[in-house]
């Protein structure tokens, strides 16, 4: 699993021109599915954002968590986080997990986002999305769950 975390200001989502989600300040998570992918896996990736304290505190140090702020989150499906551009121009997505299996642990972790984090919003798995956003920082993070787990 990969999961880019960019630190945001404010973010949406539209879905076929119709605004899908929207947050103020707190986490836009962009969430790439492997085949081996599992809801352990997805469990400690949560965990470890929700425990990540990338936040200034009033000195300027990042020593606050998203629940510290009040932060909220929009998670959004992307499979192109397991893009393969070894061979040719044209990137494969042979790793990217299987959409059935991938769109089951997405909305599994939707669910546990909202227990994590309480205020969430979310795309939609599988269709073709435009991502807004205010990136506070810049401040993006990228975690794979084969260097952290």
């Amino acid at each position: 699993m990969k999961i880019v975390i960019q630190r945001v200001l404010e973010a949406s989502v539209t879905v076929e021109g119709n605004l899908h989600g929207q947050i103020g300040k707190g986490y836009l998570l962009l969430i790439g599915i492997a085949n081996e992918d599992t809801k352990l896996i997805a469990d400690k990736m949560l965990e470890k954002i929700a425990k990540l304290r990338i936040f200034e505190d009033e000195n300027g140090k990042t020593n606050l968590g998203i629940a510290d702020v009040g932060g909220e989150v929009l998670a959004i499906s992307q499979f192109t986080l397991y893009a393969d551009c070894k061979k040719g121009n044209r990137p494969s997505f042979i790793n990217a997990g299987k959409p059935d299996m991938a769109e089951e642990l997405y909305l599994y972790m939707l669910d546990k986002c909202k227990e994590l984090f309480g205020k969430v919003q979310c795309g939609q798995f599988g269709a073709d999305m435009k991502v807004s956003l205010i990136n506070d920082g810049p401040f993006t993070i990228v975690l794979d769950s084969e260097e952290i787990l």
